[in-house]
């Protein structure tokens, strides 16, 4: 009875093939083309968009540094790293959606710099004394991605009865980020953020296998839906910047835009002292 079965699955399969191969048309073949763009928000976007409402003035100039990411994670499946590399530039964008924040560029002057050497030179169709001079920073905003913890919780269930079963499982990891904000004309740090989120992940399979004969016929089925992982750095990042310019610049802050505040580490404490207090009654 296989054998009527694999002839026809390999017919299939060749009949596809063939479909998938050509003859190709001269002017190429249409791309697939998915999704639409779209703009890039988290749920801590509108809590910066709100800050447009707000009138304020004499408004501090920021420049953003280096954020860089030193979990030391490196994604060795995909060859690259586990955490975006890109998270200076999302601060940026954070600080340009509040419409609250005046930018300049300190993070990479290559090209400006290299405009004023040409224009020094007199390459340029401008002249140098069209280069007016540099706003100064107030304050610049560095940090790190500093956590990346796989497996908070992990777990899950599997059931196969004669080959015939399937599983489901769950995984909690985190990130943090660490920024500070830096007065430029003195160098102290007026400003600190230390924040982190935790990240969802869930998965279930189904699984089906037979031998026939000396021949293995397979079923495999599942679906993964994870919470993205580069979409959990952006929301730290555009919180954590989001609480630069409310706690720090006291702009007013949009209901529903409070940080969620835990106490699980208050609690490992009280247990702690408890646990002192016993030994030292012992």
């Amino acid at each position: 009875m296989i054998k009527p079965i694999v002839s026809i699955a390999l017919a299939g399969a060749l009949g596809l093939t063939g479909c998938a191969t050509g003859p190709y048309p001269k002017k190429g073949v249409e791309p697939v083309y998915s999704f639409p763009v779209t703009d890039n928000q988290t749920p801590y976007s509108s809590c910066l968009a709100e800050l447009h409402n707000f009138t304020a003035t004499n408004l501090p100039v920021f420049a953003v540094g280096e954020v860089a990411d030193k979990t030391g994670q490196i994604n060795y499946d995909e060859n690259g790293y586990a955490l975006s590399q890109g998270v200076t530039e999302m601060v940026m964008s954070a600080f340009y959606k509040s419409g609250k924040a005046n930018l300049v560029e300190r993070f990479d002057l290559r090209i400006p710099l290299a405009e004023v050497r040409l224009a020094e030179q007199g390459r340029l169709t401008r002249p140098l004394t069209q280069y007016t001079r540099l706003p100064a920073s107030d304050f610049v905003v560095v940090g790190a991605l500093t956590e990346l913890n796989y497996n908070i919780v992990s777990e899950g269930a599997q059931l196969f009865v004669r080959g015939i079963g399937g599983g489901a499982r769950t995984v909690i990891i985190n990130v943090a980020l660490d920024l500070r904000v830096v007065n430029s004309r003195d160098f102290s740090v007026p400003y600190v953020t230390s924040l982190q989120k935790q990240i969802y992940g869930f998965e279930v399979e189904a699984n089906i296998f037979r031998f026939f004969g000396d021949t293995l016929v397979e079923f495999d089925a599942g679906r993964i839906r994870n919470e993205p992982l580069q979409l959990g750095v952006r929301s730290v990042v555009e919180m954590s910047v989001y609480q630069i310019l409310t706690e720090f610049l006291g702009l007013p802050k949009s209901p529903g835009c409070d940080l969620v505040r835990t106490d699980f580490m208050s609690d490992h404490l009280e247990r702690f002292s408890d646990d002192e207090e016993r030994a030292s009654n012992e």
